[in-house]
C-alpha cells in the first residue's frame, strides 16, 4: 500500500477535493491518503483562539460564523445528492456549534488546540463523502484513535503501528483509506498535533508503521530544484536524493520538506517521492538511501543569518572555552547552524536573534565579540565525502568575487557551507548554478 499526503491548497475548494479523488482513485490501487485542512482554515482557527484568549467571545463568533457560511456554500459544489449533502451539513453543524460553545473564561492551550484539530476533521469528512458518493470503497480512520506522541513529544511509533493495523482490520478490502494529517493525542490523551513537518510528518509515520511501498507527498511545486527558481536561471528539478541529501536541502531552504518529517521514512528505509498536483504525470523528486557518487545534486539558501565572532588570546590551550560558549547559547535556547574555530577563536551563525543581547553581554566575558547581521547561508549538497576530488575547489571558484564570512564542511558528508552577505546571496546562487550545473566555467 501507498501512503499519500495532500496539502491545504490540494483541498481548498471542492473543485481541488475532486481533483484530488480523482487522482488517487484512476489507477485503482489500494490507497492510504492523509489529507489537511481546506487552506485558509487554520489561519480562521488560530484567529477564533486568538479572540477567546482575550475574553472576546463576540469576535470568535464572526470568524466562525463566516467559516460556517464558506463550508456551507461548499457542500452543493460538492456533492450532487440529497443523502451526502445532509450528511455532511449535519456534520457541519455539529463543528460549528462546538466551536461556538469555547467559553471565554480560562481559554488555555489545551483548549486551542482542540480548535486547530477541527479543520483536518471537516475536510477529511468532505472527501470520504465525495468518494463514498462515487461509489468507491472508501474508510475514514481517524488520526485521533492511532496517532499519538510519548512523553518526549515525539511519535509513539509501537502505539502508532499497533493501532493502525486494528483500524485497518476494522474495515477491510477498501480502495482508499482517509486520515488527517498534524492532529494526534499526546501521552495524557488530550488532542495535539505534530508540530514539525505537520501532515507530512504524519505521512511519514504512517508510512513507516504500516511498511508502506512508497510515501508520496503531493504539493503544488515540482519537486525540489537544484537551485532557486524564483532567484536563479536555468534550474531545473531533481529528480533523486538520498535522504541526507534532502534533509540538508530541506533545513538550507527548500520549501517542500521539513528536515524531521522524512526520519520515520528513512529509518524504515521506505522512499519518499514528492509530486506535483498541477502536473500528475511528471515524476517529481524520489527520496531514499541511494547515493549518486562524485555528484552534486543542488543549492540552497538560508536567509536572516548573524554571525557572532568570540576573539580570546586565552583560548590558546585553554580546555572548557567552547564549553563555556556552547552553555551561553544553550541557556538562551539558542541553536547554532555553522561553527569554525582556531587557535584564538571561534565564529559561529545563528537564525534566531531574540536574545542576542544577553547572549553578547555573555560572550564579552570570555573575549573580544563581533557582531554581523543580514547573513546568509549558501548550502552546497551533494556526494561530498573528503576523498573526493575537486568539488570544493570547483565551489570556491564559483564564488571567487564575492566575500566569504565563514566555511564550513567536514561536520556532513553531504554538504558544504558558505556565509555570505544577504545582498551577494542572488548573485551566489547564480554563480554556483552556472558553474556547478551549467557548465560555465
Amino acid at each position: 500500500m501507498k501512503v499519500l499526503k495532500f496539502g491545504g491548497t490540494s483541498v481548498g475548494s471542492p473543485q481541488r477535493m475532486k481533483d484530488v479523488s480523482k487522482l488517487i482513485t484512476e489507477d485503482g490501487q489500494q490507497k492510504l491518503v492523509v489529507l489537511s485542512a481546506m487552506s485558509g482554515t487554520t489561519n480562521s482557527l488560530v484567529e477564533i483562539a486568538q479572540y477567546l484568549y482575550c475574553g472576546n467571545k463576540a469576535g470568535a463568533d464572526d470568524v466562525i460564523n463566516r467559516l460556517r457560511e464558506k463550508y456551507y456554500a461548499h457542500v452543493p459544489e460538492l456533492l450532487s445528492g440529497k443523502t451526502y449533502q445532509n450528511k455532511v451539513q449535519k456534520f457541519l453543524e455539529e463543528k460549528f456549534n462546538y466551536l461556538q460553545s469555547f467559553p471565554k473564561e480560562n481559554f488555555t492551550e489545551k483548549e486551542e488546540k482542540i480548535i486547530l484539530a477541527q479543520g483536518e476533521l471537516i475536510s477529511t469528512f468532505m472527501v470520504t463523502c465525495y468518494l463514498q458518493e462515487q461509489g468507491i470503497k472508501t474508510a475514514l480512520l481517524p488520526a485521533l484513535e492511532f496517532m499519538k506522541t510519548g512523553r518526549d513529544g515525539e511519535p509513539d511509533m509501537k502505539y502508532i503501528s499497533n493501532k493502525i493495523d486494528e483500524k485497518l482490520k476494522e474495515v477491510p478490502g477498501m480502495q482508499i483509506y482517509i486520515t488527517q494529517g498534524y492532529i494526534c493525542l499526546n501521552t495524557d490523551g488530550n488532542i495535539d498535533n505534530l508540530q514539525r513537518g505537520g501532515s507530512d510528518y504524519t505521512a511519514s509515520i504512517i508510512g513507516a508503521a504500516i511498511k508502506a511501498e512508497e510515501i508520496q507527498i503531493w504539493t503544488d511545486i515540482d519537486g525540489i530544484h537544484n537551485n532557486d527558481p524564483r532567484l536563479v536561471d536555468n534550474t531545473r528539478p531533481v529528480r533523486h536524493l538520498h535522504f541526507e541529501e534532502a534533509a540538508e536541502l530541506a533545513y538550507f531552504g527548500a520549501k517542500i520538506l521539513h528536515p524531521t518529517c522524512i526520519q520515520p521514512a528513512k529509518a524504515a528505509n521506505i522512499p519518499v517521492r514528492l509530486l506535483n498536483t498541477m502536473e500528475p504525470s511528471a515524476p517529481g523528486t524520489v527520496i531514499n538511501n541511494q547515493s549518486d557518487p562524485g555528484r552534486i545534486a543542488a543549492v540552497a539558501a538560508k536567509d536572516n543569518i548573524t554571525a557572532i565572532k568570540i576573539k580570546s588570546s586565552r583560548m590558546l590551550l585553554a580546555y572548557g572555552f567552547l564549553r563555556k560558549v556552547f552553555e551561553i547559547f544553550e541557556t538562551y535556547r539558542t541553536s547554532i547552524d555553522m561553527i569554525c574555530t582556531s587557535e584564538v577563536g571561534v565564529s559561529v551563525s545563528i537564525d534566531n536573534t531574540r536574545h542576542l543581547n544577553e547572549i553578547v553581554n555573555e560572550l564579552k566575558q570570555y573575549g573580544t565579540v563581533t557582531v554581523d547581521s543580514n547573513m546568509c547561508i549558501v548550502c552546497v549538497v551533494g556526494d561530498m565525502v573528503w576523498e573526493n576530488l575537486g568539488f570544493e575547489s570547483r565551489a570556491l571558484k564559483a564564488l571567487a568575487d564575492i566575500p566569504i564570512r565563514m566555511i564550513s564542511y567536514g561536520g556532513s558528508n553531504y554538504n558544504i557551507s558558505f556565509l555570505v552577505k544577504e545582498s551577494d546571496k542572488k548573485l551566489a546562487l547564480q554563480r554556483l548554478s552556472d558553474v556547478l550545473f551549467n557548465g560555465k566555467k
